[in-house]
């Protein structure tokens, strides 16, 4: 039970940077019906920039828990403006244009965001440097161990998700958020900005994503330009499972992926992780293609 227990909480670990993706995915889906392919790349700039941002602040001298939070702050930042640029130039010409157009440039995108980092930065792994030092502790006097990082992965996960149910519930961008995503054309006659409100998604879908790429590369201690592909496709699947457009489904999505890949490779499946992730997909979309806590939409035709 224990060790069952034990599993459990690597896979939310796991799981919360899974959720913090997959929010991206998911808000942009839910107001402009994109699959947004180069936002697992988003998350790879992001990680980069905490990355370069640990190091600087890091020999300078700050102390450990400011260092993590100027990391994040300025990756973050530096990751929405990149979302606002690329929604601006790639997508926002292809408004009108036909779907299967849109999902081409995403993929393009996402192409020109991996090659110009292994330009720039060298196809090679980086070290990412431990900001804070890891500390195992014990849960009630059991073997049951959760570390530094752990606790911090799930810490900034609930804070930013509280910080996101805020803004699209409480602000007055989030309620234009939900406006157009319910309907863009009679947002727009209500006099919602929409260009405006479609950047302002990107920008927080885009910054939630760099705060998981510096959580990655505090957990895993290494980041390279090619780093966003798999979790990206994982963190859409995870986006599926909860329902895409649906921010607390790509939460539990998230959380629920972590924890069953977990559960797999702690027994000796460690080779059929990434197959699992996928087969789930399949499942989702042949019996549920709604996901958890989607709703199914009729369409006119």
């Amino acid at each position: 039970m224990e060790y069952f227990i034990q599993q459990l909480i690597n896979g939310i670990s796991v799981g919360s940077i899974y959720a913090l993706i997959a929010l991206g995915y998911t808000m942009v889906y839910g107001i402009i019906k994109l699959i947004n392919f180069a936002h697992g790349d988003v998350f790879m700039v992001g990680s980069f920039i905490g990355l370069f941002s640990a190091k600087y602040f890091a020999s300078v001298g700050f102390p450990p828990v400011i260092v993590l939070i100027l990391s994040l702050v300025i990756s973050m930042t530096v990751s929405a403006l990149l979302g606002i640029t690329i929604e601006r130039l790639a997508y926002k010409p292809l408004r009108r244009a036909s779907r299967i157009a849109v999902l081409i440039t995403a993929i393009g995108v996402s192409f020109l965001l991996e090659y110009t980092g292994v330009y720039l930065l060298g196809p090679q792994a980086k070290g990412f440097p431990e900001i804070i030092n890891k500390h195992q502790f014990q849960l009630f006097g059991s073997s049951v161990q959760v570390d530094s990082n752990q606790m911090m992965t799930l810490g900034t996960t609930v804070v930013l998700m509280i910080i996101l149910q805020y803004i699209v519930h409480r602000t007055k961008i989030g309620k234009a958020m939900r406006a157009v995503s319910f309907d863009m054309e009679a947002a727009q006659l209500m006099g919602i900005n929409v260009d405006r409100t479609i950047s302002a998604t990107f920008a927080i879908g885009s910054a939630l994503a760099a705060a998981a790429g510096v959580i990655f590369g505090m957990t895993y201690n290494a980041v390279d330009p090619m780093m966003g592909v798999l979790p990206g496709l994982k963190a859409f699947v995870a986006a599926v499972l909860g329902g895409i457009g649906s921010i607390p489904g790509a939460l539990v999505g998230g959380l629920l992926l972590g924890t069953v890949e977990t559960e797999i490779s702690s027994l000796g499946y460690s080779s059929w992780r990434d197959g699992v992730a996928f087969a789930i997909l399949i499942l989702i979309l042949i019996f549920k293609p709604s996901g958890l806590f989607g709703k199914n939409v009729r369409e006119k035709v």
